[in-house]
């Protein structure tokens, strides 16, 4: 019986990763999710501060996840949620200007951030983190027209390059992913790599 599950499961995320890209769109992150979105370079923000016209601003994240506004300046957002930077304006503004002020910190555009994926996909090439959400290996490989017939999937390499800039590579067995269901396993980040390499037959 448990035999039949393992194959009945492994089945099931064959077919899903190999007709993921015509699945419907993802529906929009809940708003307490997305609030736990961290901040990236070229994201644009709309900051407004309750009842302080003068101070409202459109700014854009700096490739040093920097922003800059009126009174306190340079805003280190770096590492930081979008709820998170809503507490630290807001304590910068509490410190020196404003008493108690009420910051509201939106996205209104999200910076574009891919990863690609090449080798023994349907479509390899760059796919594209949807919105404010994270992408998983798993994902990644499904966005790109899931394995293909020739896939060494217990080989696929992950290629990453550090903020010194040099490069990590892992080799995953994305088969025991599959198997676990661990989906929510390898996060990746902008500028991942991933080579799904062919089977030796």
């Amino acid at each position: 019986m448990q035999s039949t599950f393992k194959i009945s499961s492994l089945f099931f995320w064959s077919v899903f990763l190999g007709l993921s890209l015509f699945a419907e769109p993802q529906r929009p992150m809940p708003a307490a999710a997305a609030m736990d979105y961290v901040l990236q370079p070229s994201d644009l923000l709309n900051v407004q501060i309750f009842q302080e016209e003068n101070l409202k601003r459109d700014v854009r994240v700096s490739q040093e996840y920097s922003i800059t506004l009126p009174l306190i300046g340079k805003v280190d957002l770096k590492g930081k949620s979008l709820r998170q930077a809503e507490d630290l304006i807001r304590e910068l503004y509490d410190r020196d200007y404003l008493v108690n002020p009420q910051v509201n910190v939106v996205v209104i555009e999200y910076a574009k951030r891919t990863v690609n994926v090449i080798g023994q996909v349907n479509q390899p090439g760059a796919v594209l983190f949807p919105q404010e959400q994270g992408l998983t290996l798993l994902d990644a490989i499904a966005r790109a027209g899931g394995f293909s017939r020739l896939a060494n999937r217990s080989q696929v390499r992950l290629t990453r390059t550090n903020a010194d800039g040099k490069s990590d590579t892992y080799i995953i067995n994305a088969d025991d992913l599959i198997k676990s269901q661990s989906s929510n396993s390898w996060q990746l980040l902008a500028n991942d790599i991933i080579f799904v390499p062919e089977r030796i037959l």
